[in-house]
């Protein structure tokens, strides 16, 4: 009985309890414009010249002693890249590091699609021999890196080093600086040939 009479007696009181009465300082604020979804284009330093890439062949942008000195001992093998829309490609093994590089030759965008928020990667910009750089590691993906270096109007060149299936897992940083290391190899080359 005792146990009733309180619950009479809360519930008569919780139901003349008065809502506080809403004021500027009461109200809470509006919530905050939602975030632009669209990023602005990022603006490339104007390019030492222009190199195209529509009649170069990936296989022959290193030279030979390019490539023994960054220990890509195997013979280059040229094949297409769908994912850059059938781009002209070459991949190079080392055997001596069990890494792998790639040069695809993109004829179908410019750089600056890296910087999209679309591309889903983190990346840092920098410069080749004065031309756009961009570092590019994608979450999650640890055992490659890339270097796309804005060489043209809607063109770039790609190049990735990997892991090529080493019994201990390269560092990533490591293959960012590999990846580096070929893309300076490439640009020189194709500066020189150009």
């Amino acid at each position: 009985m005792r146990t009733t009479a309180l619950l009479i007696v809360a519930a008569v009181l919780a139901g003349c309890t008065a809502a506080p009465e809403q004021s500027a300082l009461t109200t809470p604020p509006p919530p905050p414009p939602p975030s632009p979804t669209t990023t602005t284009p990022f603006d490339f330093p104007q390019r030492p010249r222009a190199v195209p890439l529509d009649a170069v062949d990936p296989c022959a942008v290193l030279t030979e002693e390019q490539r023994v000195s960054l220990s890509l001992d195997n013979p280059p093998s040229p094949y297409v890249e769908p994912s850059f829309g059938s781009a002209k490609a070459c991949t190079i093994r080392s055997t001596t590091s069990g890494n792998v590089a790639r040069i695809a030759l993109v004829l179908v965008s410019g750089a600056d699609v890296w910087l999209s928020e679309n591309a889903q990667v983190d990346y840092t910009v920098g410069t080749i021999e004065g031309f756009t750089a961009i570092t590019v590691r994608t979450p999650d993906v640890h055992d490659v890196c890339n270097v796309e270096i804005d060489v043209a109007d809607g063109q770039f060149l790609d190049v990735m080093f990997r892991d090529g299936g080493n019994s201990t897992a390269v560092q990533q940083d490591h293959l960012c600086l590999g990846a580096q290391r070929v893309a300076e190899a490439a640009m020189a080359s194709l500066l020189q040939s150009r």
